[in-house]
């Protein structure tokens, strides 16, 4: 990784990685902002906004299973580049949108500032479904064989990175909606300006003939790639490792508010120390590989973000809350006595998360010609947001029918257990001294 950091001074990558970035920052601005500020302002009641992260996230996730074909179809092409100026430009009319809502809600409304702010959400849905397989596809196309693993950690790391800050920063700022508003413009309209300096990725193959039939499209770009074992694995190992990611996201605030009951900055503070894991994760597991991309720490890696989780469900388990009527805030919630194994158990969890997943996408992208990565990038988004859609509605059901938060973290070490089961067969089968799974 150290190396890696090289390709922050060329242009073949920072223009990439700062429109990343920012696109990331923002989005979780404003869904942390969101998510905040229904929580804390708007309901009263740990069912409802239970539902409401849960619905939101569903939003979020939905696009993905709708047109990552399509999108990938698109990048595979036209010049990648230009996907991206298109993206960067639809971000700004969809956070015009959100901050509306926003708005409306700071003055006291409801349901249409809900409703405002829940089409934003599946607007960022679209837009981040559009750019993801852009995102993965262009980095072996504008880097050698040996930078790919080092560019997709950084990738990875910068995303969480920027998700600490989005996160950070909607915990301060969420209840003063005119300044998320102005806010998220500004992110939206640097990501265009960045988005606009990414060099150019024109098409590697031969012209597609685009499919606008999102269903069949979808079912053709799985089949084309599920069938292949090596992808199948690598894919539904990701799938796990996303759902199990969405089910802690909507577990957070609720859990913070009701269990640790404790204030937002707090719910904050819990997800910039997830996302520092993660990027901690994503350097570690380079310098394990030293660029070479195999899923050889991807079992161990998950298993032991599963103990993690069971070590964090205990500590939750032993936490004595606030007195009735009070919320801690961030110095009273670090005085408690397990606040600091909470925070650890938690940085586990995510470092070994990033450790299991960054070789995996690295993987997706190095073992397809470079004219169908974005094809691959993409039928890994529709299983993927298929399992989190799953995902959203079983714990939705769940929480109507009255399980707890903290009993869904058990639901989550054991996810960890099949997803580790899936790395080690992807690892049997793919990381022998001949590497068999490169190319067909």
């Amino acid at each position: 990784m150290i190396n890696a950091l090289g390709l922050l001074k060329q242009r073949r990558f920072l223009p990439l990685f700062a429109t990343q970035f920012l696109g990331a920052f923002n989005d979780n601005l404003f869904k942390q902002s969101m998510v905040l500020f229904a929580t804390y302002e708007i309901f009263n009641d740990p069912r409802q906004e239970s539902f409401f992260n849960t619905l939101a996230s569903g939003l979020f996730i939905l696009p993905f299973f709708l047109f990552s074909a399509l999108a990938g179809q698109i990048a595979d092409s036209t010049d990648k580049a230009r996907v991206v100026r298109a993206v960067k430009m639809a971000e700004i009319g969809i956070m015009v949108l959100g901050s509306a809502g926003l708005l409306l809600a700071g003055t006291g409304g409801t349901t249409v500032p809900l409703v405002l702010m829940l089409i934003a959400v599946a607007g960022m849905g679209v837009h981040s479904t559009f750019f993801g397989p852009v995102k993965y596809a262009i980095l072996p196309q504008h880097l050698g064989d040996s930078d790919v693993l080092g560019g997709t950690g950084l990738v990875e790391a910068g995303t969480y990175i920027a998700i600490l800050f989005g996160t950070i920063l909607a915990g301060v700022i969420f209840r003063d909606t005119v300044l998320v508003a102005c806010a998220v413009l500004v992110a939206a309209v640097a990501g265009v300006a960045a988005g606009r300096s990414v060099p150019p990725a024109p098409r590697m193959g031969p012209k597609l003939l685009l499919d606008w039939n999102v269903f069949r499209s979808s079912w053709r770009l799985i089949s084309a790639t599920m069938h292949i074992p090596r992808l199948f694995l690598a894919i539904c190992a990701i799938s796990f490792f996303w759902t199990i990611g969405m089910v802690l996201i909507i577990v957070f605030p609720p859990l913070v508010k009701n269990v640790l009951t404790a204030e937002a900055p707090v719910a904050s503070l819990m997800l910039a120390v997830f996302s520092i894991g993660v990027a901690l994760g994503s350097v570690v597991i380079n310098a394990l590989l030293r660029g070479r991309v195999a899923a050889r720490y991807a079992p161990v890696s998950i298993v032991a973000m599963s103990a993690a989780v069971f070590a964090f469900w205990l500590v939750i388990g032993r936490w004595t809350p606030a007195p009735a009527g009070h919320l801690f805030g961030v110095y009273e919630f670090l005085a408690q006595p397990y606040a600091v194994a909470v925070l650890l158990a938690l940085l586990a969890i995510s470092v070994f998360g990033g450790m299991f997943v960054v070789p995996l996408y690295a993987f997706l992208t190095t073992t397809v010609p470079k004219d169908q990565t974005a094809r691959t990038v993409a039928a890994n988004n529709v299983v993927n947001s298929g399992a989190m859609a799953l995902g959203s509605v079983l714990v939705a059901l769940v929480t109507l029918a009255g399980v707890t938060t903290t009993q869904l973290l058990l639901l989550v070490a054991v996810m960890c257990l099949a997803a580790a089961w899936l790395a080690q067969r992807l690892h049997l089968a793919c990381d022998g001294p001949d590497l068999p799974c490169r190319g067909e």
